[in-house]
């Protein structure tokens, strides 16, 4: 247990260090600091503490006569009278006038009007104009001819810190908040960027692993495509970024993997079919491919063999069927050549010019034979 004294000369010392703990705590050994928050608050709550501890004043009542008489007596001036004695400052100085000679402060007045104070109305304007601020305080102190101090000592009378505070808070963002967007801006257009980047490396893929043209939507390959241009990428991007911009469900990607990693089953039958094609000339369709496996004693349905030629490339030369013409050719040779493109004429009637052409028509043929004078 510690003394009535013990916990006096502790609570003066709080007082004496600007109410700091552990400062006391060090220099005196004792209590912890728990018990000195506790001694504090029941000596506050019995209104000892204010009362019995008292910090020593900075100036004397000496100096502080000295300081008002010179101001008394130098045009009460604040500031030159606490430039040529070195103290106070303006305002501890204001608050002494104040107190001893409340009648003798010179009141601040407008720089146009020495005598008369500013109205009620120009000090709501600066208020106004404080709290909206375009411009720093000080200019708009400089152009209304009143100090900065005097300015936010009306923005007290009027309005309050507290309100003034929440002005500033409503109508100026919090540079965090703008530092928060714009850091969320970055990350999306990086994400963007990442993803636009993720496409250009997809449809690249698809023209060197998959032959495809440069100019393919990626909505327009098949699931197996897909898987393949996703094991080509895998190292570089995550699998679930990838197939999420190729359109590829999970399952799906692994069901494909696997069956790649299988093999293909009917790799013999392929080469069989290539052989056997080019073999005969390229003429054989699906239905003699399909009898000479049978033959070879393969047996496949006719389906498969007809994919296995579409995916092989197996297709018969045919010739095209022409339709009938009548042409037979010219029956007298050609005429010479009299024009030899030199389509002008002196005089008219003297180089006329002529072409036929037939016109297909619901009812029939139509002919056209215009002539044209070269003239």
């Amino acid at each position: 247990m510690f003394t009535e004294e013990e916990k006096i000369r502790a609570i003066e010392l709080y007082f004496k260090y600007g109410k700091k703990l552990a400062p006391v705590v060090r220099e005196l050994g004792y209590p912890s600091k728990r018990n000195l928050r506790r001694w504090i608050r029941s000596w506050e709550a019995g209104g000892g503490a204010k009362e019995s501890i008292r910090h020593k004043h900075r100036y004397s009542d000496e100096q502080k006569q000295i300081a008002i008489e010179h101001y008394l007596n130098h045009g009460c001036c604040l500031a030159f009278t606490s430039r040529p004695l070195g103290y106070p400052c303006t305002d501890v100085l204001a608050c002494w006038v104040n107190k001893l000679y409340p009648n003798r402060r010179r009141i601040f007045t407008s720089k146009t009007n020495p005598v008369a104070p500013f109205e009620p109305e120009v000090k709501r304007q600066a208020v106004m104009a404080l709290c909206t601020r375009q411009v720093s305080a000080r200019e708009i102190a400089r152009r209304i001819g009143v100090s900065r101090a005097v300015l936010y000592k009306w923005k007290d009378e009027i309005i309050g810190n507290s309100v003034y505070q929440t002005m500033r808070k409503h109508n100026e963002p919090s540079l965090e908040a703008e530092r928060d967007a714009l850091r969320e801006e970055v990350a999306r257009l990086n994400q963007e960027i990442r993803r636009q980047q993720m496409e250009l490396d997809i449809l690249k893929k698809a023209e060197e692993i998959i032959k495809k043209d440069p100019g393919i939507s990626i909505s327009h390959l098949n699931n197996r495509e897909k898987t393949k241009i996703a094991d080509a990428l895998r190292q570089t991007y995550p699998l679930t970024e990838l197939l999420h911009v190729l359109g590829l469900a999970r399952s799906s990607y692994f069901y494909h993997r696997a069956a790649l990693k299988a093999g293909d089953k009917y790799a013999t039958i392929r080469t069989m079919l290539t052989d056997t094609f080019n073999s005969n000339y390229q003429c054989y369709g699906y239905r003699r491919l399909h009898a000479m496996l049978r033959h070879e004693g393969s047996r496949l349905s006719e389906k498969v063999v007809r994919r296995l030629m579409v995916e092989e490339q197996l297709v018969v030369s045919r010739n095209r069927r022409r339709r009938y013409s009548s042409y037979c050719g010219e029956i007298e040779p050609a005429p010479d050549n009299l024009i030899a493109r030199d389509f002008k004429a002196e005089q008219p009637n003297q180089k006329w010019l002529t072409d036929i052409t037939e016109f297909q028509l619901p009812a029939g043929k139509v002919w056209l034979s215009p002539v044209v004078d070269c003239f």
